[in-house]
């Protein structure tokens, strides 16, 4: 089965074409970093109508990689939240639009379902995809939460963000020490530079069940900064700030994997392409006796395959949506 996918929940707009949930034929991804970045963040309305601009290119180019005509294609799916609703309804309509001219089925996906079934999403033949039922960390810009997955389309939350999300913290301490947006990214180049154990910064709610908090950790390093000056080795600070936000993630995702007795753990998310996250849940997990599907980079960040993957599954449970079905920001799994 081959499953055209949008996703524009955010400021990406993409198209795939993916076959059986697992084999990518395509997968174009156009990014908005460029305009976003003069602000600091996203700006919801620039992103809606850059999305309108270019959704129809990046269908059609997402096609000819696939080498594959619309005709050809078994069924559309698309993000239909959370995310920016003006963004969401973009892709979400487009999609809704194919599927009625050709009077194909259409499946209507949650984006943070989509993440986690980009562990799905097999490079090569060799590759493991997790066993259910495995622990999954979420963790982007907007999102933060651990997942116990039990089956296809059977999810339960164990905790979530209480604030700010590990990504969202990543992009205000960055954006506070004008070093670069988004933050992500710039702060786990220049901790490769850093003394992670430089600065001792807290780590909330450790031991406090599966919920997570970031916004007293990011109040913390505007406190350090302003009772101490900007560090000559900025690295340093940045390094240390990182080293906090992995630790209560990584920490929280092997309680949870130790409390539910399960033998699998998968990362996913815009922030599940740290450098420093891949190496520490990696090593915890080899310590404690998981095994681990993380997701390689291109698939870490938002994309129409992890979409695509999703609604497979969906379609093979009896699932499909209607096409009165409407963007939900606030949509939770």
């Amino acid at each position: 089965m081959q499953i055209l996918a949008i996703e524009t929940s955010c400021d990406e707009t993409s198209a795939a074409v993916v076959e059986n949930g697992s084999k990518i034929l395509s997968n174009v991804v156009a990014s908005q970093v460029e305009f976003h970045r003069k602000y600091g963040g996203i700006v919801p309305e620039v992103a809606s109508r850059k999305h309108i601009e270019v959704i129809a290119a990046v269908v059609n180019q997402a096609l000819a990689d696939a080498k594959i005509s619309l005709k050809k294609i078994d069924a559309v799916a698309a993000t239909y939240g959370p995310g920016l609703v003006g963004s969401l309804i973009v892709g979400l309509n487009y999609a809704k639009a194919i599927a009625y001219a050709l009077k194909k089925p259409f499946i209507a996906v949650n984006h943070i379902e989509g993440h986690i079934y980009a562990n799905f999403l097999v490079p090569n033949p060799k590759s493991l995809v997790p066993e259910f039922p495995f622990v999954c960390l979420v963790v982007s810009g907007g999102h933060t939460q651990l997942i116990l997955v039990k089956d296809h389309g059977k999810y339960e939350t164990l905790g979530r963000t209480r604030d700010d999300a590990a990504g969202e913290a990543f992009d205000k301490v960055a954006r506070f020490l004008n070093i670069g947006y988004p933050g992500g990214p710039v702060i786990d180049e220049m901790s490769k530079k850093g003394d992670p154990k430089a600065i001792d910064f807290p780590r909330a709610m450790m031991d406090e069940g599966y919920d997570f908090s970031f916004s007293g950790l990011k109040t913390a390093v505007v406190n350090y900064v302003k009772r101490n000056g900007m560090p000559k080795k900025l690295p340093d600070l940045v390094a240390s700030f990182q080293q906090a936000v992995v630790d209560i993630l990584v920490e929280k995702t092997i309680k949870a994997a130790k409390d539910k007795k399960v033998k699998w753990i998968a990362l996913a998310g815009g922030v599940s392409a740290n450098s420093r996250l891949r190496e520490d849940l990696k090593r915890r997990a080899k310590e404690e006796g998981f095994e681990v599907s993380i997701p390689p980079l291109n698939l870490c960040t938002d994309n129409a395959a992890m979409i695509g993957s999703a609604a497979y599954y969906l379609i093979k449970k009896g699932k499909k949506s209607n096409l009165d079905t409407e963007a939900v920001s606030t949509l939770r799994i």
